[in-house]
């Protein structure tokens, strides 16, 4: 009997520090959706009446995944604090969701990159082409050190500056990489996490 219970013993606070370390990525998934998102610089350029918004369709993806790996890494802790079976089904549901949204942020972020990018430089070139003195062409050209599109440049350009359709593939091309790498890249740590997890329960269910 004693070997049974010291070996719960181990699987309880084995589950207790996986679920906190599922808690800590869940913290960073979300710092990073909500950086995205209230990035002074990207909100900046995506503020317009007409501005697309598919770019932040894979942040609050990112966001929701976030928030639902803290959330169940928090039951999960409890789960297993509390020996609480149900809380600890639960916590084991919730990972095939959030794998699913975790993944669906990082694919969307891959495959969307150049109708993303191809979106903001038509929406900047319609905005240029009707009104270059604007204070929404001001912004892109002070956050992304660029002027003009390439058929339609500034007249009197600074020297090493861009066209801002280049300005604005090389930004967003930055920002979509983020959201991809690191929804693929947690969920891929979820999984290992999880398989470490089975398997050192497995042991440790012989622990004296």
């Amino acid at each position: 009997m004693g070997k049974v219970e010291g070996g719960m013993k181990c699987v309880k606070y084995l589950l207790f520090v996986f679920n906190f370390i599922f808690w800590l990525m869940g913290s960073f998934v979300l710092a990073v959706g909500l950086w995205l998102r209230f990035d002074p610089e990207t909100v900046s350029l995506l503020n317009g009446d007409k501005a697309p918004d598919t770019f932040f369709i894979g942040v609050y993806i990112l966001i929701g995944a976030g928030s639902l790996v803290m959330l169940v890494g928090f039951f999960g802790c409890c789960g297993a604090v509390r020996e609480s079976q149900c809380l600890l089904g639960s916590f084991f549901a919730c990972l095939l969701i959030i794998f699913g949204a975790e993944v669906a942020a990082g694919v969307f972020g891959f495959l969307n990159k150049d109708k993303i990018i191809e979106d903001v430089q038509n929406f900047y070139s319609t905005t240029y082409n009707e009104n270059n003195n604007s204070t929404l062409i001001m912004s892109y050209q002070k956050v992304l050190n660029c002027c003009g599109t390439s058929t339609n440049p500034c007249p009197d350009p600074q020297p090493d500056t861009k066209d801002c359709e280049t300005g604005i593939k090389d930004f967003f091309n930055s920002k979509l990489y983020i959201i991809g790498y690191v929804g693929i890249g947690i969920a891929g740590v979820m999984v290992s996490q999880e398989l470490v997890r089975v398997e050192n329960t497995q042991v440790h269910t012989g622990c004296d």
